[in-house]
């Protein structure tokens, strides 16, 4: 019995076909200097204050990362 036939019920026989896989073409995300750039640009929004700089850089990967995504439809 060859492996791509499977018995749902007794006696009858399908074949299951797998989905070709379809490549998502990727689009490049912004270089580390441009969330280096962008993660200070925050902290300088706070004036300085503190904050967390783990924040700060995950935050400005997203709007960057957003920023891409955007661009690529426009």
């Amino acid at each position: 019995m060859s492996p791509l036939l499977r018995t749902p019920t007794a006696g009858v026989r399908t074949r299951v076909r797998s989905k070709p896989v379809r490549e998502v073409p990727r689009v490049a995300g912004p270089t580390e200097e441009q969330i280096r750039q962008r993660a200070y640009q925050i902290f300088l929004s706070r004036n300085g204050a503190p904050g967390n700089p783990e924040w700060d850089w995950q935050q400005a990967e997203l709007e960057l990362r957003a920023r891409i995504a955007l661009l690529g439809k426009a």
